[in-house]
């Protein structure tokens, strides 16, 4: 746990900018895989509408 509290203890300004940019590009990455989703479902065949015969 020393190792890990030295490694970020102020190195230059690029661990805090890990810190941010880590949970931004998560989110990111969580809401473009729930936008694929959403369009691949829309994409499918429509199977309920009243041209379904």
């Amino acid at each position: 746990m020393i190792a890990f509290q030295a490694l970020l203890a102020h190195q230059g300004g690029w661990d805090e900018i890990l810190l941010v940019l880590g949970p931004i590009l998560i989110i990111a990455g969580l809401l473009r895989l729930a936008k694929n989703r959403v369009e691949r479902d829309n994409d499918g065949p429509a199977s309920d509408g009243p041209d379904s015969d």
